[in-house]
């Protein structure tokens, strides 16, 4: 996925819905997301999360719960 600006997309999607969070690489090469907000916001950045952005090829998405983590914003986390 590197590349095709998909840690950004993630970033606009999630601002756009009015999450809190973060995106980054991951060591292996794949993207993880750190969102926070309600059922309807999280499961509407999901199905974004499937199609990418243009060029992009999503392999799968995987969906975990996490410890609630004081966020203001989304951002892209180096």
């Amino acid at each position: 996925m590197q590349g095709v600006g998909f840690r950004y997309f993630v970033e606009q999607a999630a601002n756009a819905l009015g999450l809190s969070g973060w995106v980054r690489n991951a060591d292996d090469g794949s993207v993880e997301v750190y969102a926070a907000g309600n059922t309807a916001q999280l499961s509407e950045l999901a199905g974004l999360l499937w199609k990418g952005p243009r060029w992009a090829e999503v392999r799968g998405v995987d969906e975990s719960e996490a410890p609630l983590e004081d966020q203001r914003g989304f951002f892209v986390r180096q």
